[in-house]
């Protein structure tokens, strides 16, 4: 098997998850029925804002997070449970979506061109504090 590249990693993970646009995304929060992850880093939230009513999930941590049966799972994360995943640009998030898919989550997103996309599209951000240490 040759090794592949993290962008073709990010193509394979695009054929096997829904990709969503801003407006699709944005229709689907609006009606209360699916949670928003946001994988980013804490200093990326801190420079660029976040999306009203994100949870917060850093990508090294999401399979704890998810995964029922770790100590550290957290109750916003349901399998049945609509989810809908952002990073900065669409590709943390569509590894992200592919690796929910593989513990169960049957009914996962994620938005194509991430928060970038969001932002620039002129949905709602919010400024978030930085955490003290």
């Amino acid at each position: 098997m040759s090794a592949k590249t993290a962008a073709e990693l990010v193509a394979d993970a695009k054929q096997r998850v829904e990709n969503l646009s801003v407006e699709q995304a944005a229709a689907e929060l609006a009606s209360g029925d699916a949670v928003l992850v946001d994988l980013r880093e804490p200093g990326e939230r801190v420079e660029h804002g976040v999306i009203p009513g994100a949870v917060h999930a850093p990508r090294g941590m999401l399979e704890f997070y998810a995964d029922p049966t770790s100590k550290y799972h957290r109750p916003e994360f349901d399998p049945n449970r609509r989810v809908i995943l952002h990073c900065a640009s669409g590709g943390r998030s569509a590894l992200a979506a592919d690796t929910l898919r593989e513990l169960g989550y049957s009914n996962v997103a994620h938005i194509d061109g991430g928060f970038t996309a969001w932002k620039g599209s002129g949905q709602p951000v919010e400024d978030v504090q930085p955490q003290a240490s």
